[in-house]
């Protein structure tokens, strides 16, 4: 990832330093030339060119100062067309600033001086070098002596625009080595989280669920950081309740298993007669571990969305009553008086829910043999049934001490057991509140526990009501 960032940065510092140096080539030599030549001057190789135009046309020198306009009333000289001439009039006008132009004749006699101090005169053959040759072919017709101002040529302009490209390419060499070094600065420092990510995962991945990042911002990366901490801690608990569920059901296969093998070794050393009655005991064990099995089945299934519901449409209040009914003789033995709802003008004759009657009676047998467990004798189970638009709520309350707050947040996980001094034959494996709460979300509904005011606890089922049929 730090080489992707390196690569990118650099990619786009070379291309922005590219785009400079060919800008800066195609417009150097532009902004140069009118910078030099405002107004539209022109060089000494044009006004040579100029001239040497002009004699061809006439012949000689005999009017050439024609060939400049308004030189000697204005500051500087220019030309109106770098073009030579058209007819007679003038094409030159205002050269350099202060700038003073002579043209000899091929014997080096002045006919042209723009300041008007040397005609007629003729150069020495040291001033001769200093003129620029005027030919037609190979004969040399005159010179030209440009002095003072700024007499700036083609090669003096070629060799200013190379000095200024040098000093661009240099001067983009030293920002894109800035560039690169900020590039590589950035790249680590954005690539340092994704590292330690990185690293994390990999500790993750060896075993180690512990492993955290920390999380330094609050952008994409940060948030990147926190949700990988966030499903490190759900990994860490979910391994975690593996190994308790782990620990837990090899515990409660335990004691069944070995109740049932000292029986049966018993009963083949001799020690237990054969009878129905030691039987029975082998016989009940095994009926706990086939619970079990079952009850652990049906959370996996829960648990991977393919738990199958044969739904139909039935009477809750109905179903409420069977289930009580079975538990009517546990209740009379111990004097616990199990109170059903009640209907009212305001409901309907039956309230209908859509479910599985099997897996609903599950939940309800669930909830009030948990009621009954921890109800004390000549106590009380009330049983609530309410509606609304579209939904059903039955209240399962019991008389008991309630369930301690410390443990209220645990009630629905797996082999957990708020009074851990009950014995599993009272106390239930720890997973009929888990099972009841699975199943109810699998009906769309959901049950909740809660300590009632008045005493005791109380679990709340919530299931969606049957859409009534229009007649």
């Amino acid at each position: 990832m730090t080489r992707k960032f390196i690569l990118a940065f650099a990619s786009i510092v070379l291309f922005s330093i590219g785009m400079m140096i060919w800008i800066a080539r195609q417009t150097t030599a532009s902004e140069v030339r009118a910078f030099m030549f405002p107004g539209g001057m022109v060089s000494r190789e044009e006004i040579v060119q100029a001239l040497t135009e002009y004699f061809q046309s006439h012949g000689s020198w005999e009017g050439v100062e024609t060939l400049f306009m308004r030189g000697m009333g204005e500051r500087g000289y220019g030309w109106r067309n770098r073009g030579g001439m058209q007819g007679e009039s003038g094409m030159m006008h205002g050269m350099m600033m202060n700038q003073r132009i002579q043209i000899a004749d091929a014997q080096g006699i002045v006919v042209y001086d723009s300041w008007e101090r040397s005609l007629r005169t003729k150069w020495d053959a040291q001033t001769l070098t200093f003129a620029d040759p005027i030919r037609i072919g190979k004969q040399t017709v005159g010179y030209l002596l440009i002095e003072g101002g700024m007499n700036f040529s083609r090669a003096d302009e070629s060799r200013l625009v190379q000095r200024l490209n040098r000093v661009a390419v240099i001067a983009a060499a030293i920002a894109g080595g800035i560039g690169l070094l900020v590039a590589i600065l950035l790249s680590y420092s954005l690539g340092r989280p994704i590292r330690q990510l990185t690293q994390a995962a990999s500790r993750i991945r060896a075993g180690d669920l512990s492993k955290r990042v920390e999380v330094r911002s609050r952008d994409e990366i940060g948030i990147l950081a926190e949700t990988f901490n966030q499903m490190a801690d759900a990994l860490e608990k979910a391994e975690q309740t593996r190994r308790n569920m782990t620990a837990d059901i090899a515990h409660e296969l335990r004691n069944p298993l070995a109740v049932q093998r000292a029986h049966l070794e018993a009963l083949m050393d001799g020690i237990y007669p054969l009878s129905l009655e030691n039987l029975q005991t082998v016989l009940e064990q095994n009926h706990l571990l086939t619970r079990l099995v079952e009850d652990l089945r049906t959370l996996a299934l829960a648990d991977s969305g393919q738990l199958t519901l044969e739904r139909s449409t039935l009477d809750i209040a109905e179903l409420i009553r069977r289930v009580c009914d079975h538990f009517g003789a546990q209740a009379a033995e111990r004097q616990i008086e199990i109170v059903l709802p009640q209907r009212s003008s305001n409901h309907t004759p039956t309230l209908q829910v859509l479910g599985d009657p099997i897996r609903l009676e599950q939940i309800l047998v669930n909830l009030l043999s948990n009621a009954l467990r921890y109800t004390p004798a000549e106590g009380r189970i009330e049983i609530g049934l309410e509606e609304s638009q579209d939904q059903v709520k039955i209240t399962v309350k019991d008389s008991g001490p309630g369930i301690p707050e410390a443990d209220l947040p645990y009630i629905f996980e797996r082999f957990y057991r708020a009074d851990r001094s009950r014995s599993r034959s009272e106390g239930g494996s720890g997973l009929g509140l888990a099972i009841a709460r699975n199943l109810a979300l699998a009906h769309g509904g959901h049950l909740e526990a809660a300590n009632s005011p008045q005493g005791g606890a109380i679990f709340t089922l919530t299931l969606p009501k049957a859409a009534r049929k229009i007649s």
